[in-house]
């Protein structure tokens, strides 16, 4: 029985080829879209999981009072570490990481060549006991012991060192420090939030070796001894923090985030190293989005099958007469959808290997079919298929076993309204989602073409940053910004910390050293051309002096608006006023406010100084539109020939400032593919109840043919009904759509107005669509020869 079954269900497939066809392509879509995303969230979830000690590892957060309420930052006080080590019963090793100058980029010295590197690490050496790093060249005990030692991803050693072996061998980190190379490591996977490609020790650098208990720039990383309660490790750590810090000064408190938890739920955390940050609402969308569209090619399945009821209505009627159960029948669909379903996802494994290097590069992920071969994926591709077959097949299998042979086998069947009313109702589902999806990338296209095109209170345009780590001492930096200035596409040059997108130093604004009330800011030392190469607008005073003593311990200070609205000061009564900004400040001069972080946030306090104890690590140049590629060119010989010892490395203020919206742009490219995919799996469950209608009504429009009604009256009638299914769409669609859109902009401090005309456009499209689809059905319905629709009558 199972094999004549089987052969039925071909048949049937092969007899209907386009409802077959078209079944098969949503079906496929929808499952290529759900494998696409089960690898994704697969590689989410992997992450950190492969380090034998994973369960005890755990990351020490940092909760301070921010300006617009509670912060958590990834990285808390140098002293924390080595006092745990002493002062926390419960735990076992303890690790500092410190990227290069504070997340900026290393200029190498190898073997008399120049070269950068991004992911330079200052480390514990108590790291190598913390996280399986497996060498291949060296070992790992005592590799970092010693001041001035690193060890070397094994791509960073073929890159730096090519063939030599690299073990003694030296190199110079930013001109300041020559380090011995001690050991080579296996490249951190893929899934690892820890990727260093070089560490170094950290007891070689001032940091290290002179903690306190104010900076807050180190992650830590710690292991708890088996079995460990983090409750009680959290107190322990209170207590530590009560006994090194007076209680009126202690501006933060401490918590642990397992070694799990930290790619996925870390998006919102501030002062982060890691290049790889997920977000868990980014997964749970994607799952609910792939969901959605596994549920229209379902409904597509179940309006394409009912559609074809009236030819199938006396197949089941001779079946029933000759002896079939419901039951039997009921079994007969199931089997044909799960060879429909089996067919689907076959071709859906195929458009996966094909379509998932697509998916990495919109998205940037580095995700790979080797996860589609294994025993677990086999066992999820059983269940998903299980799972399609009875959610497709339930309602054409039950709709269809029921039917009377009395009924079946006249003329005519009359279909009960309840079947109706679920047929439609399933298409006012599909469009409703698809209404809402279209909304939602018009809405996020809309906030991302804002943000481009948001006035930040600076002119980030033609501006480069060009890193001088490299550069020693300050007569090399004054050389390199005398032979800048003279180039004559050059309008102006300083040096300065960093710049605005990235984070420079965080402090705290108070009005005086005794002042319990503070303000966090953060601080950029730099020059007096810091507001011309920005194009901030000046409200009061004069911009930082152009000459300062080393020794001079006065320190100038230009503050933003917000910061002097803090001390209750207009901008002219500010000048000349003391603040405390860890040290005194005499405030020279008032700019206007300007957007220095994310659009995410609302402007915070800034302050340009000129305190001589911080270092600058970048040349600030503002030059000429025209000409860009050739002034880029004449910067690198400039810089070659100052610092013939350092690489040139370069950035473009603009697009760093873009880089800050990197998952809101994928989130928008996900969005856009998605949703016309969802929407296209749609259109052909429109088609299908076009095509259902069309195939009831076939004798009334073949007598009104032989009336006279013409093809464009026949198609309006078949039309209408299916406008007013989208209409009832529109109208679950657009309250759904408000909240969801309304919430995810509430994530921006600054974003556009919920705009009408967006739901205007969203609807019209929409309805678009199922016209042009719907219509297309009913032509061909209008075009069909009258005399085989009544030649039974």
């Amino acid at each position: 029985m199972f094999k004549n079954y089987l052969k039925i269900a071909w048949r049937n497939l092969k007899v209907n080829r386009l409802f077959s066809a078209i079944n098969v392509l949503g079906l496929s879509i929808g499952l290529a879209v759900t494998l696409i995303l089960f690898i994704f969230i697969r590689h989410e979830q992997s992450f950190d999981t492969m380090y034998t000690n994973a369960d005890n590892i755990q990351r020490v957060l940092l909760h301070t009072d921010g300006d617009n309420g509670q912060e958590i930052w990834a990285t808390v006080p140098p002293s924390l570490g080595p006092t745990m080590m002493t002062d926390v019963a419960n735990v076992e090793y303890a690790a500092r990481i410190l990227k290069n100058d504070f997340g900026g980029t290393a200029s190498l010295r190898v073997l008399e060549q120049n070269f950068t590197e991004k992911d330079l690490f200052w480390v514990d050496a108590e790291l190598l006991n913390i996280f399986d790093v497996t060498f291949i060249k060296g070992q790992a005990k005592g590799a970092l012991d010693r001041p001035n030692t690193a060890v070397l991803s094994e791509t960073s050693a073929k890159q730096y060192f090519g063939a030599i072996d690299p073990i003694g061998k030296t190199f110079t980190v930013d001109g300041k420090y020559e380090l011995e190379v001690t050991g080579v490591y296996k490249d951190f996977p893929n899934n690892s939030t820890l990727d260093c490609n070089i560490m170094a020790s950290g007891i070689t650098t001032w940091f290290f070796k002179n903690p306190s208990w104010y900076n807050a720039s180190f992650e830590t990383y710690c292991l708890l001894k088996p079995n460990t309660d983090l409750a009680s490790t959290e107190l322990q750590l209170q207590e530590m923090l009560n006994k090194n810090m007076e209680k009126e000064n202690q501006w933060y408190t401490f918590s642990l985030q397992p070694m799990k938890k930290v790619h996925l739920y870390s998006a919102g955390y501030d002062n982060a190293y890691a290049n790889r940050i997920g977000d868990i609402k980014e997964v749970r969308n994607l799952s609910y989005l792939a969901l959605l569209i596994l549920l229209i090619a379902s409904i597509n399945y179940m309006n394409l099958t009912t559609a074809r009821s009236q030819k199938r209505s006396k197949e089941v009627g001779i079946s029933k007469t000759l002896g079939s159960s419901s039951g039997s029948l009921l079994f007969r669909f199931y089997m044909e959808t799960g060879l429909v379903t089996l067919i689907s996802l076959i071709i859906g494994v195929l458009l996966t290997f094909t379509a998932l290097p697509i998916f990495n590069s919109v998205t940037g992920q580095e995700l790979s079919t080797d996860s589609l071969l294994n025993v677990e994926f086999f066992i999820s591709l059983f269940v998903l298929w299980l799972v399609v077959t009875l959610i497709s097949g339930s309602y054409p299998a039950l709709y269809l076993s029921q039917f009377k042979p009395s009924i079946v086998l006249k003329s005519s069947i009359v279909q009960s309204k309840g079947n109706v009313f679920i047929r439609k109702g399933l298409v006012v589902f599909q469009f409703a989602a698809s209404v809402v999806l279209i909304v939602g990338v018009l809405m996020i296209s809309k906030q991302m073409e804002f943000i481009r095109n948001q006035k930040l209170g600076f002119n980030a345009e033609n501006v480069v940053a060009i890193s001088i780590n490299g550069l020693k001492g300050s007569e090399k930096k004054d050389a390199l910004v005398s032979e800048l200035k003279g180039l004559s596409n050059v309008s102006s040059v300083s040096l300065a910390q960093g710049f605005p997108g990235m984070e420079v130093s965080g402090r705290s604004l108070s009005r005086n050293e005794d002042d319990k009330e503070k303000l966090n800011i953060q601080t950029n030392v730099t020059d007096a051309s810091v507001i011309d190469v920005l194009q901030l607008k000046l409200l009061a005073g004069r911009t930082l002096p152009s000459f300062k003593q080393e020794k001079d311990t006065l320190v100038e200070v230009v503050l933003n608006r917000k910061a002097i609205e803090y001390l209750g000061y207009s901008p002219e009564e500010a000048i000349g006023k003391k603040v405390h900004i860890s040290v005194p400040n005499t405030i020279v001069g008032v700019v206007d406010d300007f957007n220095f972080a994310s659009l995410h946030e609302p402007i915070g306090a800034y302050a340009f100084h000129n305190n001589t104890g911080e270092g600058k690590s970048f040349a600030l140049v503002r030059y000429n539109a025209a000409g860009n590629s050739s002034t880029i060119n004449q910067l690198e010989t400039i810089f070659k020939a100052v610092a013939p010892n350092a690489a040139f490395n370069y950035s473009f203020l603009d697009n760093n400032l873009q880089n800050l919206y990197v998952r809101e742009r994928r989130t928008a490219k996900v969005g856009i593919i998605f949703s016309v995919l969802a929407i296209f799996i749609a259109c052909l469950g429109l088609f299908g109840l076009a095509a259902f209608v069309g195939e009831q009504r076939k004798k009334e429009i073949g007598i009104r043919k032989v009336l006279g009604d013409s093809i464009v009256g026949i198609t309006q009638m078949l039309s209408k009904d299916f406008v007013k299914l989208v209409f009832i769409a529109m109208l679950i669609a657009f309250p759904i759509a408000y909240w969801l859109m309304d919430r995810w902009l509430s994530n921006f401090a600054f974003h556009i107005d919920m705009s009408y005309s967006v739901f205007v456009i969203a609807g019209i499209s929409a309805l678009v669509i199922a016209l042009v689809t719907v219509s297309f059905q009913s032509v061909r319905s209008a075009l069909s020869n009258p005399v085989k629709s009544l030649r039974s009558e």
